[in-house]
C-alpha cells in the first residue's frame, strides 16, 4: 500500500510541499519515475531532469525545490533522506525461523529459535548464533565462531573457525571470513608457512561486499570495527584495523598490519602497503597507491587521470626524458654559476 507522503516526510524529517494524502508506493530515479513513485535530487548534475519529472514526489533541497513540478519534502541531506525513504518503501525481506532439513549442525552448538539455518549450510561445534541471525544457502561456519543478533549472511559465505561476527551485519554472497593470511617466512629460497593463529572480529552494522575476503591474524585478531562499510571483492589481510565507520570501495586490497582510522574513505582499486597507520577522517582517492602512513586527516591521491591516447603517449615519452632533461638543467646551472 505504500506510505502518504505526509507520514513518509515526518518519518524521515523532511518538509513536505504538496497533498500530505498522496501515496507513493516504489522508488525511481528522475528520468523513469511516473504516478505513486518517489525520485530524489542529490547531484546537481542531474538537476536537468527535475523539471520533466513525473514522479508524485520528489526529496531534494530548498535550493532546487522551485524548480520541481510536482510535490517536494526538502531536507538538508537528499541522499541520506532519500536512503531512509527506499527502506520504507522497500523494506528487507522478512526473516524466518528454524533450521532447513539440509543443513548439518554440529555439536554444543547454541542456536537461538528466532534464527534461520538454510539449505545446505554446515555448522561446526561449539558456534553460538544469536537471534534473528539469518543464514542463506551453503553457508560454513567454523568451529567456535560466533554470530550476533540479526545479521545476515547471503548465500555461500564462508566464516572460519573461532571468527566473531557483531549485530546487524550484513554480509553479502561468497565473502570469506577468517581465512589464513598470507604469512610465509623465507629459508634458503624456500618459503615456510607461518601458521596464523588470530581471529577475525567484526563488529555491529558492518556491511562487506560480495567476494571480499578478510583474513585472520597471525598472532593477533583481524579487526573490522564498528559501522564499517565494505565494497565488493575488497582484500584485508592479517592483522588490519579498520576504525569506525570507514568505507571501503571496491578492488582495494590493504596489506598485513596497517591501522586505518575512523571515519575515512578509500576509493575503488587503491593499494595500501603494511604496517601503516592512517589517521581519522582521511579520504584516498581511487586507484591511488599508498606508500607511507598518513598522520592527519585530509584528501590523498596518486593515480593518474585518463588521457586521450595520443596525448598519453606524448608525455609518457616526455616523462622517459626527465632524468635526463634535469642533468642538462643541473649542469647549464653549474657552468651559469662559474661564468658568474
Amino acid at each position: 500500500m505504500g506510505l502518504a507522503l505526509g507520514e513518509l516526510a515526518q518519518r524521515i524529517g523532511g518538509q513536505l510541499q504538496g497533498d500530505p494524502d498522496c501515496r507513493v508506493t516504489t522508488v525511481a530515479t528522475l528520468q523513469e519515475a511516473g504516478e505513486g513513485e518517489l525520485s530524489f535530487l542529490a547531484n546537481p548534475r542531474y538537476r536537468k531532469y527535475l523539471h520533466g519529472t513525473r514522479a508524485s514526489a520528489v526529496i531534494l533541497s530548498a535550493e532546487h525545490a522551485g524548480d520541481c513540478p510536482t510535490a517536494t519534502i526538502t531536507v538538508t541531506n537528499p541522499y541520506a533522506a532519500w536512503a531512509r525513504a527506499a527502506r520504507l518503501l522497500a523494506p528487507p525481506a522478512g526473516s524466518r525461523q528454524g533450521v532447513h532439513p539440509g543443513a548439518t549442525i554440529g555439536s554444543n552448538c547454541s542456536i537461538d529459535a528466532t534464527a534461520w539455518i538454510g539449505p545446505q549450510c554446515i555448522i561446526e561445534d561449539d558456534v553460538t548464533i544469536a537471534a534473528g541471525v539469518q543464514l542463506q544457502g551453503s553457508c560454513f561456519i567454523g568451529r567456535g565462531s560466533r554470530i550476533g543478533d540479526e545479521t545476515r549472511l547471503g548465500p555461500q559465505v564462508t566464516v572460519c573457525y573461532a571468527s566473531v561476527i557483531g549485530a546487524r551485519a550484513v554480509i553479502h554472497p561468497g565473502v570469506v571470513i577468517g581465512g589464513d593470511g598470507f604469512g610465509l617466512a623465507n629459508e634458503d629460497g624456500h618459503w615456510i608457512k607461518v601458521p596464523q593463529l588470530g581471529r577475525v572480529c567484526i563488529g555491529d552494522d558492518v556491511e562487506i561486499g560480495a567476494n571480499t575476503t578478510i583474513d585472520r591474524g597471525a598472532l593477533g585478531d583481524t579487526l573490522v570495527e564498528d559501522g564499517v562499510k565494505l565494497d565488493n571483492q575488497v582484500h584485508i589481510a592479517h592483522n588490519v584495523r579498520i576504525g569506525r565507520h570507514t568505507v571501503v570501495a571496491g578492488c582495494t586490497g590493504i596489506s598485513g598490519s596497517t591501522d586505518i582510522g575512523s571515519h575515512c574513505r578509500i576509493g575503488g582499486g587503491v593499494g595500501i602497503l603494511g604496517h601503516l597507520e592512517i589517521a581519522d577522517h582521511v579520504t584516498v582517492t581511487a586507484m591511488s597507491l599508498v606508500t607511507k602512513s598518513i598522520p592527519g586527516p585530509g584528501m590523498y591521491s596518486s593515480g593518474m587521470p585518463v588521457q586521450e591516447h595520443t596525448a598519453w603517449n606524448r608525455n609518457v615519452g616526455s616523462f622517459r626524458e626527465l632524468g635526463e632533461l634535469l642533468k642538462k638543467l643541473r649542469r647549464s646551472g653549474k657552468h651559469a654559476g662559474k661564468s658568474d
